[in-house]
């Protein structure tokens, strides 16, 4: 009797991590060669020679009905998912665009749910399920990277903006050091969100030479040399003006942050440009 309890509470197990997956849209389509190559043409016929051929600024209506058509030939075909919810981030209609990346991660969750991600982050702003999703892009396939820089990059982006400085200098002194370990240096702005996350403790001598770091690594980066400033002003340092005074030039300039999707959206601290 004692084993049959232990095999009927293994099936309970498995079914309940089987309806925990399909309730968090986490299965991961196995295609065979010859659905892939179907799969492939339809993105050829209905986004890449008919979509693309619009602009969604312009003709959205035309963008959004060319990949429903291809949905209507295969609704699994995660791209045309996410290509439709692109264009309504950048016009930050971001509850549209939600609903459909959510369909993108449903059918390729190893593909896009660190996207979804991303997106929570920079665009939408929703920071505690930007952590959710990366934390279980991480726990599934590790640290890797979206848009060029680490999930626990974002995970400490995201805790920053809540607040939690702690959480958000480990997570990025996390990512900085698999940015050394992979690219030999670390990423200006890395650096940046740690002279950040130290600037808002008050640790403002290790805020400048993280700053001064970041700065290295991108001579003409003005909003390191604003809060550079202020590091240097709250420690009574009478530099700050020049320091200052340097940023505003390279402000001016429309040096900034140079992340390609900083022109949609501010960054976190970014300094709007005068």
């Amino acid at each position: 009797m004692k084993y049959f309890y232990i095999i009927f509470l293994g099936i309970i197990c498995i079914s309940c991590g089987q309806k925990y997956k399909e309730q968090n849209n986490l299965i991961q389509p196995q295609l065979t060669e010859e659905q892939k190559a179907k799969q492939d043409s339809i993105i050829d016929q209905y986004a890449v020679n008919k979509a693309h051929h619009y602009s969604y600024y312009i003709d959205m209506d035309k963008w959004q009905a060319a990949l429903d058509e291809g949905l209507k030939e295969d609704s699994t075909i995660a791209y045309l998912w996410q290509q439709k919810a692109m264009p309504y981030f950048k016009i930050k209609k971001y509850e549209v665009g939600m609903d459909f990346v959510d369909k993108a991660v449903q059918y390729d969750p190893k593909k896009y749910l660190a996207y979804r991600g991303f997106i929570k982050c920079i665009f939408a702003k929703t920071y505690k399920e930007a952590i959710k999703d990366f934390e279980t892009c991480i726990e599934k396939w590790g640290d890797s990277y979206e848009m060029d820089h680490t999930y626990t990059f974002y995970i400490g982006l995201s805790y920053l903006q809540l607040n939690e400085f702690a959480k958000a200098e480990e997570y990025l002194l996390k990512a900085s050091a698999k940015q050394k370990e992979v690219f030999q240096d670390i990423h200006h702005l890395d650096l940046f969100y740690l002279g950040i996350v130290c600037y808002e403790q008050h640790r403002y001598e290790e805020a400048i030479i993280y700053f001064d770091k970041a700065i290295k690594e991108y001579k003409e980066f003005s909003d390191a040399y604003f809060y550079k400033a202020l590091a240097q002003y709250k420690l009574g340092d009478e530099s700050s003006k020049e320091t200052s005074e340097e940023g505003l030039k390279y402000n001016k300039l429309g040096y900034t942050i140079n992340e390609a999707n900083a022109i949609y959206e501010l960054y976190p601290y970014q300094v709007k440009r005068n």
